[in-house]
Order: structure tokens, then C-alpha cells, then sequence
């Protein structure tokens, strides 16, 4: 059986979505929302003690839940690291539904400054869920770089995803499809500039042989990194 202040809090934020769209996210939304599902009277700071903000982060993670789960159903050991990463924002993007304005209105309600650092935290969120649904199990700093630059790329895509009205969404596809090759690219250039100076000096070495006369070594072609 489901948790029931789940189940309140999923009921809230269905009924407020479409209230969102056209009055915002704000505390009468959130009151009039509380008041279609029947429940009680200051159910909206029981269930969402910081009111609307506490709203949106829910639904964030709700569609990360859903794209997560999109993800799981593909056959994803067939598919290029390029794609995985591109249909996991698509699921992402595409787990917001028919509420676009409602989401329009939530990337506005979170650039006011009593919101500063939950929408950052919620791109974060979404990506670090693409990454790990897609089967990326680094610790180093690849873990923190690839996070960061989804993050990124989900931020600026989400605008031109929500600004594309068409029915098939070409340009918002077109748009993100554009900022992830260009991540490929730089993967690809960093690569194959780590390949090409493996066996260069370690530039500590030579500090060190500059400073205290110590003669560098070269790197073994073996090095790993």
C-alpha cells in the first residue's frame, strides 16, 4: 500500500498544476489546490511546510522518477553513450506532459531569490538520475564533470524545450540534440589530447628537475589514468 502522505502529497500537486499555469505558483494556488482534494485545512503546510517551492521540488522529483523509468525499458546495452544521454532528457523533458506552462511558470518562480540554489539542485538532480540509469558508475571527478555539464545541458535545453509550442517539438529536439554534440565534441578533443601527451613529461617532474636538478622521466605508455 502506498504511503498516504504521498498519496496526499501527489493529489496536491495534480490539482495544482493546472491552477499553476494560469496563476502561478504561489501560496493562494497552493491553498486552492489543498481545497480541490478535500483535505483538511492547512493540509498545504503539512504536506509542503516551505508551500509552493516544497510543490515544485516534488514534481521534480517525481519526473525524475519517470524518466528513470522510461529509461529502464530501453534496450539501453544496444544504444550509443550519445543516445542514452539524449533520450534520458528527452524522457525528462517529456515527463512534464501537457503541463508546459505550469513548468514555464516553476523556472520563474525559481529565479526569485528566495528560491536561489533549488533549481540548480534540481538540474543536478535530473542528471545525476540520467547517469545512473544509463548504467555510469564513476567515483572520480568524471562523476562531478559529467553531472555538472548535464546539468547544463538540460538547463539550457529545457528553455528552448518549453519555448517550442509545435506539436512534434522539432526545434526543442533540434536544440538539444545541438548541445550535447557539442559536449561530444570536447569528450572526444579532451581524449584524444590525453592520448596524444601520455608519454609526456610528468610537468611536476620537470618543476622538480628545474628547481633541484632531478631529470624527468617519461611516463610510461602503460600509465593509466
Amino acid at each position: 500500500m502506498s504511503d498516504p502522505s504521498f498519496i496526499a502529497r501527489r493529489n496536491i500537486l495534480r490539482a495544482m498544476l493546472p491552477i499553476a499555469a494560469f496563476d502561478g505558483w504561489t501560496t493562494k494556488s497552493l491553498r486552492a489546490a489543498v481545497k480541490a482534494t478535500d483535505l483538511p485545512k492547512g493540509a498545504g503546510a503539512l504536506y509542503f511546510p516551505e508551500g509552493p517551492k516544497d510543490v515544485i521540488a516534488f514534481w521534480a522529483e517525481q519526473m525524475d522518477k519517470q524518466a528513470e523509468e522510461s529509461l529502464g525499458a530501453m534496450d539501453l546495452p544496444r544504444m550509443k553513450i550519445r543516445d542514452k544521454v539524449t533520450a534520458g532528457v528527452l524522457a525528462r523533458f517529456e515527463a512534464i506532459g501537457p503541463h508546459q506552462e505550469a513548468a514555464r511558470r516553476a523556472m520563474a518562480r525559481l529565479a526569485l531569490p528566495d528560491s536561489a540554489g533549488q533549481g540548480p539542485a534540481q538540474l543536478w538532480a535530473a542528471a545525476d538520475t540520467i547517469w545512473r540509469a544509463i548504467g555510469d558508475t564513476s567515483t572520480d571527478g568524471n562523476y562531478y564533470s559529467k553531472r555538472a555539464i548535464l546539468s547544463a545541458v538540460i538547463g539550457s535545453s529545457l528553455a528552448a524545450w518549453l519555448g517550442d509550442d509545435s506539436l512534434d517539438k522539432a526545434q526543442g529536439r533540434k536544440f538539444l540534440e545541438a548541445r550535447i554534440a557539442n559536449v561530444m565534441q570536447f569528450e572526444k578533443a579532451k581524449w584524444d589530447f590525453k592520448n596524444k601527451t601520455k608519454d609526456w613529461p610528468n610537468p611536476a617532474e620537470i618543476l622538480g628537475h628545474l628547481r633541484y636538478g632531478r631529470r624527468p622521466r617519461r611516463r610510461s605508455s602503460r600509465a593509466r589514468y
